[in-house]
């Protein structure tokens, strides 16, 4: 893994970010229409310490800019702003290439892209796998039978499912993720296993359910009525992936809205992991 030390360009450097930035960061990603959770910020930095990087321009942060590196193979891009003000002058590349630089060139690295960046990223190499469509919904409800709290869940189990779908071990995330506060985590478990999981979590606007992962739409409906049963009129806000047809499916049985939504792209293959069993992905930002 490279070190990113820090460099001077113009009166523009690039450095590592500090935890604290982090949360202002996550300020500029709402207002750019994002919703990002409202306590996403530890989790996302401790799954990576050294893979966030912010920009200054004569000591003001105009920049930023994510690099999560989960194993040797794989990571993900995300955080990707620079302040509107500051826009056009080359400050977003410099950024791009410092996390570049910290990644190297052997993993596969993962991103959300937005419509506006997408042919950028592909003049990077990056291409598109599918995309991830958001949808809001309406919380309340009640809890079907057969969910579970998450906490009475052996971890190693919810772990070992987790892997099955995302391309990298990442118990250290999984373990702030669902422990949030003012979150809900839930399972289903048969005969001893892990076949389903989803939290709901506080964000800018509402609630985000994310991931929301199953071994089949039956299960995931389960849970998802749940996850909405705790969002008690609230708006609730998941990323659905259209590489799914049957959460798609899912989303627009419950009369669920599409908001927007931005292309999943790759700069090397598309995992070769289940997207079927994929109902809403954990987050745009760090996967």
């Amino acid at each position: 893994m490279t070190t990113i030390t820090p460099m001077t360009m113009d009166n523009f450097t690039v450095r590592p970010m500090k935890r604290s930035e982090l949360d202002l960061v996550i300020d500029w990603a709402a207002v750019e229409g994002w919703n990002p959770g409202t306590y996403d910020a530890e989790c996302f930095y401790q799954a990576d310490q050294c893979g966030f990087f912010v920009g200054e321009l004569n000591n003001e942060l105009v920049a930023s800019i994510s690099a999560v590196a989960y194993s040797k193979h794989f990571a993900v891009l995300g955080f990707y702003i620079v302040k509107p003000q500051f826009r056009g002058r080359g400050f977003g590349m410099k950024m791009w290439r410092a996390a570049m630089a910290y990644l190297g060139t052997e993993r596969n690295i993962s991103l959300d892209g937005v419509i506006a960046q997408q042919e950028n990223y592909q003049k990077s190499g990056f291409q598109i796998a599918y995309h991830h469509i958001r949808y809001e919904a309406v919380g309340g409800g009640v809890v079907p039978s057969g969910i579970v709290e998450l906490k009475t869940v052996p971890f190693e189990k919810l772990v070992a499912y987790d892997q099955q779908l995302f391309p990298a071990e990442r118990s250290q995330f999984l373990r702030l993720w669902i422990k949030q506060p003012n979150s809900t985590a839930l399972g289903v478990v048969r005969d001893g296993h892990v076949v389903g999981y989803g939290v709901i979590r506080p964000s800018y606007t509402g609630l985000r359910i994310g991931p929301l992962n199953a071994d089949d739409e039956q299960i995931a409906e389960q849970l998802l009525l749940a996850l909405l049963a705790f969002g008690s009129d609230a708006r609730v806000f998941l990323d659905v992936p259209d590489a799914n047809p049957e959460a798609i499916k899912l989303a627009q049985r419950y009369g669920m809205k599409p908001v927007f939504e931005v292309a999943r792209m790759y700069n090397k293959e598309i995992p070769n992991k289940p997207i079927n069993r994929v109902f809403a992905v954990t987050s745009l930002e760090v996967g």
